[in-house]
C-alpha cells in the first residue's frame, strides 16, 4: 500500500437563505452558479457530503474510502479505536449576511439515541466581522425552561438571548446543549464534530425560497438546551516565535492558531492523530520530505497520523488554524 500524504480536498459550497459573498470578496472563492456562499464545507467525511481528494495519486477518492482504507495511518490509532471508520470532525468556513436561525444541538448520548449519530459541539473562530457586529451565545442568565417557553409562546425569544460583540480573531467555544445562532457581517471558520443534527428553535419569523416558515423543532431541541450554560469567549494571541496559541482544549478537539512571517518546522511524532490546518489569513507552502503544496486563505489541509515532520512556509505572511485529537 502506497504511502500517505498531506491532502487537498474539493470544497463543498453551499447556498442559504442567510448566505453572505465574503467568500468570495475576501477569499477568492468561486462557487458560480450559486447566489451566494452560506457554508464551505473544507473537510468531511460525512458519507452523503464526503470530501474528495484534489492532489496526488489518491485524487478522486473520498476520504470514508481513504479511511476504510488506511484506518490508523489515516487518523491515529486511539482515533481509530474510538470512531471506527467515521472521520470524527467537520471543517467549515460560515458567513452570514442575516442572523441564521437560533438553534442547539445535542450531546452525544442524545444524538446517539434518537439519530445513531454523534452530537454536535462546535468552535467557531471569526476570521472578519463588520462594524457592530453581534453573534448569539446562550441565554440572559437566570434564563429557564419556564422563561423559555413562555418566550417561545408569545413569539418573543429574543429578548432573552445573550447577544456578544464579534471581531476578528475572536473564539467562540460552542458545546452541545448550548443555544447560539451566528449574526449579520460574520465570516467564520467552524470546527465540529462530525454531525450535521441541528434543532432550530425561532427563525426570525423568516419565509423560505416558496414563501414558506422554515420548520422548527422545539420539541426535540427542548431536552438538548442546556439552560446553564455560559457564553464561552476569547480572543487567542499567538506567542511569536512560531509559538501557538492554544484556542480550545477539549475531548473534542484541540485548536491552535500560529500566526507566522517566517519558515516553521513541526514534528508530529507525539501526536497520535491527524491534524488539519485552516489557513484563515495569506497562504503557506506545507513541505514533507516527498511532497510541497501551497494552501491558500478559505483552504485547508489534512495531515495523516502517520506524518512525522513538516515545514510551513509563510508566502509572505499567514494565521494558520490547528486541529487535532488528543
Amino acid at each position: 500500500m502506497s504511502t500517505l500524504y498531506p491532502l487537498k480536498l474539493k470544497p463543498i459550497f453551499k447556498q442559504k437563505i442567510w448566505g453572505g459573498n465574503k467568500m468570495a470578496s475576501l477569499l477568492k472563492q468561486h462557487y458560480a452558479p450559486l447566489n451566494n456562499c452560506g457554508e464551505l464545507w473544507l473537510i468531511s467525511g460525512l458519507e452523503e457530503q464526503a470530501s474528495v481528494v484534489t492532489n496526488g495519486f489518491l485524487q478522486g477518492n473520498t476520504l470514508p474510502e481513504l479511511l476504510e482504507t488506511y484506518m490508523t495511518d489515516l487518523v491515529g490509532e486511539k482515533v481509530y479505536e474510538k470512531f471506527g471508520n467515521e472521520f470524527p470532525l467537520l471543517f467549515k468556513l460560515i458567513n452570514a449576511e442575516d442572523f441564521l436561525s437560533v438553534q442547539v444541538h445535542p450531546n452525544d448520548a442524545l444524538a446517539m439515541e434518537r439519530h445513531d449519530s454523534l452530537g454536535k459541539t462546535e468552535l467557531w473562530y471569526v476570521l472578519d466581522a463588520d462594524s457592530e457586529a453581534i453573534l448569539i451565545s446562550g441565554f440572559e442568565p437566570k434564563t429557564d425552561s419556564d422563561a423559555y417557553l413562555k418566550h417561545l409562546k408569545k413569539n418573543t425569544l429574543a429578548e432573552i438571548l445573550h447577544y456578544d460583540s464579534v471581531k476578528a480573531g475572536d473564539a467562540f467555544y460552542v458545546p452541545a446543549g448550548l443555544v447560539h445562532a451566528v449574526g449579520p457581517g460574520i465570516l467564520l471558520a467552524e470546527i465540529q464534530q462530525s454531525s450535521d443534527i441541528t434543532y432550530r428553535i425561532y427563525d426570525w419569523n423568516r419565509l423560505d425560497v416558496a414563501g414558506l416558515p422554515r420548520q422548527l423543532h422545539t420539541d426535540l431541541a427542548l431536552d438538548a438546551i442546556n439552560f446553564g450554560e455560559p457564553s464561552h469567549k476569547s480572543h487567542p494571541h499567538p506567542a511569536g516565535k512560531g509559538l501557538p496559541a492554544l484556542v480550545h482544549d477539549s475531548e473534542y478537539f484541540t485548536v491552535n492558531l500560529f500566526e507566522l512571517n517566517k519558515k516553521l518546522t513541526l514534528d508530529y511524532c507525539e501526536i497520535d492523530s491527524f491534524v488539519a490546518f485552516v489557513c484563515t489569513e495569506g497562504s503557506f507552502e506545507l513541505n514533507t520530505d516527498t511532497t510541497s503544496d501551497i494552501v491558500n486563505a478559505g483552504e485547508a489541509i489534512l495531515l495523516p497520523a502517520d506524518t512525522t515532520e513538516i515545514e510551513l512556509v509563510p508566502k509572505p505572511a499567514c494565521k494558520i488554524l490547528e486541529t487535532y485529537i488528543k
